[in-house]
């Protein structure tokens, strides 16, 4: 029996884990097993990797993304390029890391965004996840501020309150933090919602709840919403890809 698997810390809600098997039953796949393998320090990722010699592949998530590199054997050219890494495939216990994040969220924006956008983006958030984003902004050509609590990484939410003009001339606001996330769904990112309007669209990376508290302000406003559950289908999928080779 091949294992997959995923690590974080907690795993209370696992995406992954409830998906693969589902795939796996849907599509009568055998000779797999999926478990989450929550650790509370990444310093023992490697003990994990020898204690479970029939792992074949990993999803990473929250808080281990970047932290994670420095253990792994090796990384493909894109997760480089981003920073961060959430997959992984071990090969006779030697590990090489991926990013399928980014594949994921490219082709959801693709899907919501139209082809006459040409306003700027907030990234809110500069964890893991942000990084994929970045990159995909990037390659769009969509020109981006990150929004953080720290002036020196971007926007502080300070200032969105202050300056109106941020939010007229970037109408993409994508929540890149945990924040409204299964069971607190009533927290959002301290953002003016009511400078919100019928142009803006707002993607939540979040995806437990379906129409997260940040999405229910923006829609409020007219805004246009998006979660992120076809992010997650996306990535799961690239991720299944590179652990097959199918």
């Amino acid at each position: 029996m091949k294992k997959l698997g995923l690590i974080g810390y907690p795993l209370s809600h696992s995406f992954s884990a409830k998906y693969f098997s589902e795939k796996f039953k849907s599509e009568k796949i055998e000779g797999y097993d999926y478990q989450p393998y929550p650790i509370d320090s990444i310093e023992k990722f490697s003990q994990l990797i020898k204690s479970e010699p029939q792992l074949v592949g990993l999803n990473v998530t929250i808080p281990y993304k970047e932290s994670v590199i420095s253990y792994l054997d090796e990384q493909d050219e894109l997760s480089k390029r981003i920073g961060a890494v959430n997959t992984i495939k071990i090969i006779d216990g030697k590990t090489k890391g991926y990013n399928t994040d980014y594949y994921g969220f490219r082709e959801s924006l693709m899907n919501f965004i139209t082809k006459k956008f040409n306003s700027g983006a907030l990234i809110l958030g500069t964890g893991g996840a942000s990084k994929a984003v970045k990159a995909v902004l990037s390659d769009f050509n969509i020109p981006f501020h990150f929004v953080s609590r720290e002036a020196e990484k971007g926007f502080t939410y300070e200032q969105l309150h202050k300056d109106t003009d941020i939010l007229k001339t970037h109408q993409l606001v994508i929540n890149c933090t945990p924040l409204g996330t299964f069971p607190e769904v009533d927290d959002k990112p301290n953002i003016p919602y009511s400078q919100l309007s019928e142009h803006h669209m707002l993607f939540d990376l979040v995806y437990n709840p379906k129409a997260t508290a940040f999405m229910q302000a923006g829609f409020q406003q007219g805004a246009s919403t998006k979660n992120g559950y076809d992010t997650l289908v996306g990535q799961a999928e690239a991720a299944w890809k590179i652990w097959t080779n199918k």
